[in-house]
């Protein structure tokens, strides 16, 4: 499934998607630069240049092995000619060309592979592409950074099991009410939330009436490291009898040292 996002370049939107692996950048809304009107036009322009087929013919051969050279010779051939036209459907349909897409109906438009539209930007506006690879470079990162703390978030749920099976363990009596055990639960939940946030989830959800999920929902990518490392740690004491109050302020003192090693490291990599 095609994931969709908007880049803001010099106050024009400009939608790009990642399809099968492959960042595409929508050329016709860069296209909105030269005519807002007619954007469509300015890429056929552009598809009808002899240097514009051997370039897309190249990448082509380079990048989708299912690329029908035989078709794209004579088009080649013809290229430049006041005669020849071009249109991404028609080169898609006669070349099974990959770098470029075609998207119909209602906020359709032509897409490109990356390189392909940060060329069709330069020949736009060497300026503009600049402004457009440097947004989709801070997209990428953006993107990255995310995906780091979704790894993160997971192997956060992924201890909280080893915690809530430690109190399943140790602390729930046999007899209990469900309602009963999802008080110990939250009870011990809560540990970690004053140990690692200096407060509970209700006094979270209080304070950020606006916010939905929860407060490890809106942690940085240090306070989910750590926040794994005490919920193990947290097994660990429960397991060896340690009582609630002591058990929060041991962790709470690990969390203040652990997030200062983390910060420390953060510090060292941004210089």
């Amino acid at each position: 499934m095609a994931k969709k996002t908007i880049l803001q370049v010099r106050d024009i939107a400009i939608r790009t998607l990642r399809q099968n692996g492959t960042d595409y950048i929508c050329i016709t809304d860069i296209a909105r630069q030269k005519n807002p009107v007619e954007p469509k036009d300015v890429v056929k322009n552009w598809m009808r240049l002899k240097n514009t087929l051997e370039y897309l013919g190249l990448w082509e051969k380079l990048n989708n092995p299912d690329f029908k050279g035989v078709e794209f010779d004579p088009l080649l051939a013809e290229a430049g000619s006041n005669a020849f036209t071009m249109s991404p459907t028609r080169w898609i349909e006669m070349t099974g060309a990959i770098g470029i897409v075609a998207k119909n109906g209602a906020g359709g438009g032509t897409y490109a592979q990356r390189d392909i539209a940060f060329k069709f930007a330069s020949w736009i506006s060497v300026e503009f592409e600049l402004y457009l690879v440097k947004e989709f470079q801070r997209l990428k990162e953006q993107e990255q950074a995310q995906i780091g703390w979704s790894a993160k978030r997971e192997l956060s749920k992924i201890n909280y099991r080893i915690h809530t099976d430690a109190i399943r363990q140790n602390l729930i009596p046999a007899e209990v009410t469900p309602q009963q055990a999802s008080r110990i639960y939250a009870s011990e939940a809560d540990v970690l939330n004053v140990a690692m946030f200096g407060q509970t989830a209700l006094e979270w959800r209080d304070a950020h009436p606006d916010l939905k999920g929860n407060v490890r929902d809106y942690a940085s990518v240090n306070e989910l490291i750590c926040l794994s490392n005490m919920e193990n740690l947290n097994a660990v004491f429960i397991n060896e009898g340690l009582p609630q109050h002591e058990r929060l302020v041991r962790l709470n003192r690990i969390a203040i040292q652990q997030m200062q090693v983390l910060e420390d490291v953060n510090k060292k990599y941004l210089k």
